[in-house]
């Protein structure tokens, strides 16, 4: 880091996915995190109280990416709600599968810190729940949708769809039928809410 730049939470974070990066949730210190940074540990626990809080704040960056990304396509107005709710889940779908595949040594790292860190990890959740709970709440109003309980919906939407979402399942996402199994899922509730 020059002398000019100013440390901030932002660059800690983005020097602390390279190091996770480089040398796994394992071994990966703070102490990696300054050098990377040019500067001294202490510099970085300004920022960050503990190896823990950090450890949190590089998931829930993670994790928010993909929530931001969905929340444009959640609160798109030109598309109509099952098709949004298709996109929504094909978008989630192919975001997680690309974490996957481009990048396997820090979508591994990722796996363990998510675990260390369920607190961030159920708030995520909690986030894409509500994503799907309003665009079904949405194409209920326009009777797009027979779903007179959005809340009970978006969950069992959402965990009807866990194969495509939840990192437990990774090794099957690069199976050559697999996005056919999507769209056979994904289609089945469609046609399910229609109902």
């Amino acid at each position: 880091m020059a002398a000019t730049e100013t440390l901030t939470a932002e660059r800690i974070l983005e020097a602390t996915e390279e190091v996770l990066r480089r040398y796994g949730p394992a071994k990966a210190t703070v102490v990696d995190v300054a050098r990377v940074l040019g500067v001294s540990h202490g510099s970085v626990y300004r920022h960050f109280r503990t190896k823990a809080a950090l450890r949190e704040a590089v998931t829930e960056r993670w994790l928010s990416r993909t929530e931001t990304a969905l929340a444009a396509l959640t609160a798109a107005p030109d598309r109509p709600a099952p098709e949004k709710l298709h996109a929504w889940f094909a978008h989630l779908f192919e975001a997680k599968r690309h974490k996957a595949g481009d990048d396997p040594e820090l979508f591994a790292t990722y796996n363990v810190l998510i675990d260390e860190n369920s607190g961030v990890v159920e708030q995520h959740i909690g986030v894409l729940i509500d994503q799907v709970r309003s665009i079904v709440a949405e194409g209920a109003r326009e009777a797009e949708f027979a779903a007179p309980d959005p809340d009970a919906t978006a969950r069992a939407l959402f965990d009807a769809t866990s194969r495509f979402h939840d990192p437990a399942y990774a090794p099957e996402w690069r199976r050559p039928t697999i996005e056919t199994e999507f769209e056979a899922v994904v289609g089945l509730l469609l046609r399910g809410l229609r109902a």
